[in-house]
């Protein structure tokens, strides 16, 4: 009975292994899939398993399909090993040399198992804004030692515009902040309760807190940058462009809509996430009923010569939001002449930066890291700097 059921499981596992590579068709799928691109190792060493004696009489030719499936599996590695060969040279193309960039290789194996060796910081939580009696919050992370005031990474939370809080996704937040940024995380009104501008508005008057709460915060007010993922991407994107503010210096998108009326012309897979009533929800109605709506909310349209630094990551199979989106505004700013770069993944789904030491993790991570110290004023390097001064100065001795 015990051989009979480690050969179902193990089949199963297998032929489930087997569709990773094919677009997820409905939500659920989707979650799995995320679990298999980005968590996959944990699923390899239990399909290669039955390989070894005695285990291989327990399996017979659910052996091959257990192999094949496994196969599968790794080629998210595989790929993530070929881009990251060549990755740190196109970050220095796009954003030129930077002297604190990551000294670690973009991919390193060892974190599959032991992930991210950095502290937890814990947050303070901050009202930046009320508005109609709402308080409007965002969590803060301090850089556990500061000697100069801090750059500041805004995080903005995704959730279609309807869902999520500044609590989303914190392992970042922390990461960022253990290397000397200021991270503040914001939560945002929500649709269909406060339709656009709402969120974009409250994205500004967020930088419009940190910019004045600078001295007590210890953050530099003129080196920011915004990063968001999928609808916190849009947001930070447009807030970037819209904006004008020089202290905004980068922003990181991470699979956004950028052209709101192209996304409702060429949604996602319905069954996965209706983005059509998403979108109706967040700008009051489909483009035909509020084509203002949908020309104001537009990266792509604010995009103008003078727009920020822009780092963008995209799945290519990603289900619900087409990666033709980041594909559309690379091309605009390589017309304006802005300095851009456009991380896609060949594997890789929405929400693939999830397990941040997973494939998309890891390269996600060392392109953000390259950003950040080739865009902002890097505390890496000022402490490097502050090292090297206090070797050379003289023994009081």
């Amino acid at each position: 009975m015990a051989v009979i059921l480690i050969r179902i499981l193990a089949g199963i596992l297998a032929l489930i292994a087997l569709f990773t590579p094919f677009p997820a068709q409905t939500y659920s799928l989707w979650l799995l899939r995320i679990g298999l691109t980005e968590w996959g190792h944990y699923a390899v060493i239990s399909l290669f398993a039955p390989l070894l004696r005695p285990w291989r009489r327990l399996f017979g030719p659910i052996t091959w399909l257990g192999t094949a499936a496994a196969l599968v599996l790794l080629q998210p590695w595989l790929q993530a090993l070929v881009i990251a060969r060549k990755l740190p040279a196109a970050l220095a193309v796009a954003f030129g040399s930077a002297d604190a960039a990551p000294a670690r290789a973009p991919v390193d194996l060892a974190r599959l198992f032991f992930g991210l060796r950095t502290p937890k910081i814990r947050p303070e939580r901050l009202t930046y804004a009320t508005t109609a009696g709402i308080d409007l919050t965002l969590d803060f992370y301090r850089p556990p030692v500061v000697a100069d005031p801090a750059p500041v990474v805004i995080v903005i939370h995704g959730g279609a515009w309807q869902h999520g809080d500044s609590s989303q996704l914190p392992a970042l937040n922390s990461y960022l902040a253990a290397r000397g940024y200021a991270v503040a995380a914001i939560s945002y009104r929500l649709a269909p309760h406060n339709p656009f501008p709402a969120a974009y508005d409250d994205v500004l008057a967020a930088v419009s807190f940190l910019k004045r709460k600078a001295a007590q915060l210890g953050i530099d007010p003129q080196q920011i940058v915004l990063l968001g993922r999928s609808a916190g991407g849009h947001l930070a994107l447009l807030a970037g462009y819209r904006s004008g503010d020089p202290a905004i210096r980068g922003v990181i998108g991470l699979y956004a809509p950028t052209d709101l009326r192209f996304s409702y012309e060429h949604p996602g897979n319905r069954r996965v996430l209706d983005g059509c009533a998403m979108l109706e929800q967040f700008l009051g109605g489909a483009p035909a009923t509020a084509p203002e709506a949908y020309r104001l909310a537009a990266p792509i349209a604010a995009a103008t010569a003078c727009s920020p630094a822009t780092l963008l990551i995209h799945g290519a199979t990603d289900e619900m939001v087409s990666p033709k989106n980041s594909q559309r505004l690379v091309a605009r700013l390589a017309a304006l002449g802005c300095p851009h770069y456009l991380l896609e993944l060949p594997w890789a789904t929405h929400g693939c930066d999830a397990n941040l030491a997973g494939p998309s993790g890891q390269l996600f991570l060392f392109a953000c890291e390259y950003f950040l110290a080739a865009t902002l004023r890097s505390p890496a390097l000022r402490a490097q700097k502050q090292q090297h001064i206090g070797q050379q100065r003289p023994n009081s001795k």
